[in-house]
């Protein structure tokens, strides 16, 4: 697709009702009916990538609205790439491990700041990279910040190793590129280290307990760890492109190492993960049904480690929006100039790349496997994101009002426009008429009332959280806006009054 095609495209789309004002199945409508150009957008991608075969699929508020395919899985019989083919997901298996981490944590069997040393003892007598450097802890390892040096190309080829491969390789010694706890750097070998923890404290390989503590409450049973168990027809085969040709890349078996990347899984499968990232927004009081707590899920989504600061990060239609990122607990974070916020992984191995994301405040995610060595995934998904917010009409969720931000609203509205009775309305805090008298905000807010004339109308609450927010009061010539922020006490009270008129 053109990009000059693409900015119309956008252009046009943009013009389309926001979400907020649409039902559940009028938002999916619009969602589904840009579901052509989505197609067209991946296959053009595949074609130009040389992907053998390529699976996607896009998750809507907790629920796998639609799946698809390019090419094929498997060359030598021509077996199509759907969204039930199992493709090998590499570095998007971290998050998983990371969970494990935090379900052993909520059995009470570590802390994150523990010294990793407690449960691989080898590590304890291990050198580091200078005499004051700190001793590696589990939260160094889920963020990457145990110091250990970016190791894909090496991390890649260990996948079948074993835990005395991994032992011996500690006791030798391991090079250290950076003190721990000191910056962030890619380290296949620190989600290694996870699997390990893992083992020895569940008593069982990390593959079982990951089985049975995740996959099996979401019911995900069609993801595996190792290849020789999938059904032939289901199984993606990996390529390499090169010299005009593809070349099968042997699938290596499980080892020590699947804990960083070695999750065999379907876009069907692993959307029930994706789905349960999506459940832990908002926030609410709602009952637990996840492997882990839901504010678990949203501690590892969050930016923990600074990863890189892009100035000149462009969308697909060319247009520049710088872009922050992070890491959580095996997990990406990014926020683009616009304040939408990312969150997901990226995945490559011999014969593989894959990627999910998921955008939270809009509800929405995607999922892409590809079957061509480090196949890069994040531009397309970037792109189908982009393309289905642009389409749809798509805006981040509006905040839910809390029953005390909306009650101040009305009690303000009451006392408006002459304020008679609001120095013992009860309703303000005590900073609030020491900070401006209220003469003086009566006369701010006459003059406004004199602008925009009788009102006619007030709206309701546009909450920015639950004690902060806006409203809209239209006169007969002119509208204003009322912002206010309640105080932490309880009950919360208006602490912070603005009004401006809307131009």
């Amino acid at each position: 697709m053109k990009y000059c095609f693409f900015t119309l495209l956008v252009f046009l789309a943009l013009r389309a009702p926001a979400q907020h004002t649409l039902s559940g199945s009028e938002r999916n409508k619009r969602i589904m009916a840009a579901m052509p150009v989505i197609e067209k957008l991946y296959n053009e991608y595949a074609v130009k990538n040389h992907f053998p075969g390529l699976a996607y699929g896009i998750v809507v508020d907790g629920v796998l609205l639609y799946s698809g395919g390019y090419g094929y899985s498997e060359l030598k019989t021509a077996v199509p790439a759907t969204g039930k083919s199992l493709f090998r997901i590499a570095s998007m298996s971290k998050s998983v491990t990371a969970m494990g981490i935090l379900a052993l944590r909520n059995e009470g069997k570590l802390k994150l700041d523990d010294p990793a040393y407690l449960y691989i003892p080898e590590l304890k007598d291990m050198p580091g990279i200078t005499m004051d450097a700190p001793a590696i802890t589990i939260r160094h390892l889920l963020t990457h910040a145990a110091g250990f040096p970016e190791d894909n190309p090496w991390g890649d080829r260990q996948l079948d190793s074993h835990d005395d491969e991994l032992i011996a390789l500690i006791k030798k010694g391991i090079s250290f590129s950076n003190a721990p706890g000191t910056t962030y750097e890619y380290s296949n070998l620190g989600f290694a280290l996870l699997g390990r923890i893992i083992t020895q404290l569940s008593g069982r390989p990390y593959q079982d307990y990951i089985n049975e503590k995740i996959f099996k409450p979401l019911g995900m049973t069609h993801t595996i760890w190792e290849y020789s168990k999938a059904p032939v027809s289901m199984l993606a085969h990996g390529y390499r492109f090169e010299d005009e040709v593809w070349k099968e890349e042997e699938l290596l078996h499980d080892g020590t190492y699947g804990a960083m990347g070695g999750l065999i899984t379907s876009i069907e499968d692993y959307s029930k993960y994706v789905a349960f990232h999506l459940s832990v927004w908002p926030p609410s009081s709602d009952a637990e049904k996840g492997p882990v707590k839901r504010a678990d899920v949203r501690e590892m989504q969050h930016p923990w480690n600074f990863n890189t600061l892009n100035l000149n990060y462009k969308f697909p239609d060319g247009r520049v929006c710088p872009m922050v990122s992070a890491y959580g607990y095996g997990l990406r974070w990014s926020k683009d100039c616009r304040d939408r916020v990312s969150i997901g992984h990226t995945g490559g191995l011999p014969g593989f790349g894959s990627q999910w994301q998921i955008l939270p405040e809009y509800g929405i995610g995607v999922i892409a496997h590809a079957n061509r060595t480090y196949a890069g995934m994040a531009s397309i998904n970037n792109m189908v994101l982009d393309t289905l917010i642009a389409m749809a009409g798509l805006e981040p969720r509006p905040v839910a009002v809390s029953t005390v931000l909306n009650q101040r609203k009305n009690e303000l509205v009451k006392l408006l426009p002459t304020w008679r009775g609001a120095e013992n309305s009860g309703i303000f805090a005590e900073n609030f008429f020491p900070d401006k008298s209220l003469q003086h905000r009566k006369n701010v807010t006459d003059k406004i009332f004199a602008s925009i004339g009788e009102i006619v109308d007030v709206s309701e609450m546009t909450a920015e959280n639950n004690l902060r927010g806006t409203f809209l009061m239209t006169g007969k010539m002119g509208k204003m806006e009322v912002y206010f922020t309640l105080s932490p006490e309880n009950p919360a009270l208006i602490q912070q009054l603005d009004f401006y008129q809307v131009k």
